[in-house]
């Protein structure tokens, strides 16, 4: 499994631009604003979720999004999601609560876990991510964030909490 050092060192060896951001643990979004300081770009909620036949999805969204969880269930046809619990979330990610980001699908080694980005966030100029852990944030331009996570053979679909519906697939 991956580690923070671990991300880094990838990030460093693309040669990509980002900006690295320690604090305090933060769980939640109330704590990221409370927490945070300036960090500029988008904030973000990630939602880790499951549904009954076991198959696992992660939502990264805008931190303010309002998400109707039954619409998007129906929306990407997954049926009954909820919460993934601490178990799952270090087998499939090897993260810890708190901790959720889309980097931490490279743990996810046979891509067990779809992964939907939301629109918003998604044509943003500047987005903000935990490297795996809770105390530290990246700031990275969405383009090459976008292109890190593909250059990783990750499937990213793009969903619009507008219409509730997958806008676009990157793969």
């Amino acid at each position: 499994m991956l580690s923070k050092s671990d991300l880094l060192e990838l990030l460093r060896a693309k040669g990509l631009d980002f900006q690295i951001h320690d604090h305090k643990p933060l769980f939640t979004v109330e704590d990221s604003e409370k927490l945070r300081g300036e960090i500029d770009g988008s904030h973000t909620k990630n939602l880790f979720l499951k549904n009954k036949k076991n198959k696992f999805f992660l939502f990264s969204c805008d931190e303010n999004a309002q998400i109707d969880l039954k619409r998007f269930s129906k929306s990407i046809d997954a049926k009954n999601l909820s919460f993934a619990n601490e178990i799952y979330l270090q087998k499939y990610l090897g993260i810890r609560p708190g901790s959720v980001s889309p980097y931490s699908l490279l743990n996810d080694k046979k891509n067990e876990v779809s992964f939907y980005l939301d629109e918003k966030l998604a044509r943003s100029n500047v987005v903000n991510f935990h490297p795996l852990i809770n105390t530290t944030t990246i700031t990275i331009k969405t383009k090459e964030f976008i292109g890190f996570i593909l250059e990783n053979k990750k499937k990213i679909n793009i969903f619009s909490l507008d219409t509730y519906s997958v806008v676009d697939i990157y793969e």
